[in-house]
């Protein structure tokens, strides 16, 4: 059965009057497997003009995806995570902050590994989109994802889009890529997501919240974006994706996940003198 549709958590109250800001929300249906990105597909063409989508790819990371979180916090505004499974197992607190924040998040394979590796067999290929599922939904204390993907590098093999498209997973691409693991400063960061603005007039934007460039240039980028009457809109997932208790068992076996006690403090702390 389909996994139920975890409450998404509400978006702090904005005390920004000046802020950026969410200008509107989007429920995508993903049957069938739906892209999203002029870079890859080209059907789905619902931005309006001045509208963007903020994505941050590759976390959750220590420093950077928190000061990520900052600058949309601090503009009131909201992105769509696409976390690398096994980097969603180093760092689990991380990726609940980021859905406790409001954001969406999807996942983007379990080790980042280029899906048209031809040494990648086809089941390898599969156990990276699965195993990814499995650890962030594991990340989250069990709540799944969005049915959201990106592929690592936007390598798009066709039997892996089929793939997806079977298991109603929508694919993500992107309008404008901010080439931030290219940059030197974050200075470079906004001039590149800038001009590519100015030319396109709206889009889905690709950056890595496991840069620190990236980190750095997002207050000043989110202000450049209001002051050029750019808007933000939210896109959330219709349905999560169903992890596959396979890979959900293979997580847990392959993987030497930390855990934390719940026992009261009384049955773990014993003062045997004093």
């Amino acid at each position: 059965p389909p996994p139920q549709q975890a409450p998404q958590p509400a978006r702090a109250a904005c005390n920004n009057p000046n802020a950026l800001g969410v200008a509107r929300t989007v429920e995508i249906d993903t049957t069938g497997g739906p892209g999203f990105g002029f870079e890859h597909f080209k059907e789905l063409d619902f931005l309006r003009d001045k509208e963007v989508v903020l994505t941050f790819d590759d976390g959750p990371w220590p420093r950077n995806t928190p000061a990520v979180l900052k600058a949309l916090a601090d503009q009131c505004t909201t992105g769509i995570f696409f976390s690398i499974g096994k980097h969603a197992t180093y760092e689990p607190e991380i990726l609940k902050q980021v859905y406790a924040a409001g954001h969406t998040v999807g996942t983007h394979t379990w080790s980042h590994a280029n899906l048209n590796d031809k040494k990648l067999n086809e089941a390898q290929r599969k156990e990276e989109i699965e195993k990814g599922i499995s650890a962030v939904k594991w990340a989250l204390g069990g709540i799944s994802p969005a049915a959201f993907f990106r592929f690592p590098a936007l390598q798009h093999p066709p039997e892996m889009v089929t793939y997806l498209g079977n298991r109603n997973v929508a694919i993500f691409s992107c309008d404008i890529d901010s080439f931030d693991f290219k940059a030197s400063k974050p200075e470079k960061v906004i001039e590149t997501v800038m001009k590519r603005l100015e030319t396109k007039g709206k889009g889905i934007i690709l950056m890595h919240d496991f840069q620190k460039h990236t980190a750095e240039a997002l207050p000043e980028l989110l202000n450049r974006l209001k002051a050029g009457g750019y808007k933000v809109v939210a896109m959330r997932a219709k349905a999560p994706v169903a992890s596959l208790p396979e890979y959900d068992q293979q997580l847990m076996k392959d993987v030497k996940l930390p855990t934390v006690s719940t026992r009261p403090v009384n049955s773990v702390v014993t003062t045997v003198s004093e």
